[in-house]
């Protein structure tokens, strides 16, 4: 598990007071809510340069099983984190794993997180998905389906081989690997 103190940026790399508040309240919370499956993913918020980002903040959403917050202490639901990145633009995240959920269409969508993707710069955040190698689901995936195939790499995580739960996923901002991202 990543130790509270890495969640929290410090001194001159942060975007404002408030990345430090949000991630204060999340790291108190980040032991108390892993039900079930975890994983690990981690990587590195990159510009169009390739230079590390040091100064963003990554959400990362999926859904849960609707009574998960049931007799919980915690203001913040089991399927978020929240994790700034460090001066080497380099995240990472331990939560619950995403579980295959349903369109308002029924077609299934393979496990996922949604990412916000907050920094300087940016008006408003930038929002993507990252999914895990290997999963069956990524195949018939609605939303994988409406990419083209050669850029759907930049949504999935790729295992790592020093354990089956550890996953590797970088963004990248701009140019020829851009992450994809979606419009809102």
């Amino acid at each position: 598990m990543t130790s509270t103190s890495r969640l929290i940026p410090t001194g001159s790399q942060t975007v404002g007071p408030y990345f430090h508040i949000g991630l204060d309240a999340l790291a108190q919370c980040a032991h108390q809510d892993m039900a079930g499956e975890t994983v690990r993913i981690h990587g590195r918020v990159l510009d169009g340069n390739g230079s590390a980002v040091p100064d963003a903040m990554l959400e990362f959403w999926c859904s849960t099983p609707a009574n998960d917050d049931a007799g919980r202490h915690c203001e913040f639901p089991i399927g978020f984190r929240r994790v700034a990145t460090e001066v080497d633009g380099s995240f990472s995240v331990e939560m619950t794993k995403a579980r295959a959920v349903p369109l308002d269409d029924g077609r299934m969508q393979a496990p996922h997180f949604l990412v916000l993707i907050f920094m300087r710069g940016l008006l408003r955040h930038l929002i993507t998905r990252v999914y895990f190698a290997g999963e069956a689901g990524n195949v018939a995936d609605p939303v994988l389906e409406t990419i083209p195939i050669e850029r759907r790499v930049t949504l999935i995580a790729q295992q790592k081989s020093d354990t089956a739960q550890t996953f590797e996923w970088n963004v990248v901002l701009q140019g020829a690997e851009e992450t994809v991202f979606f419009a809102w």
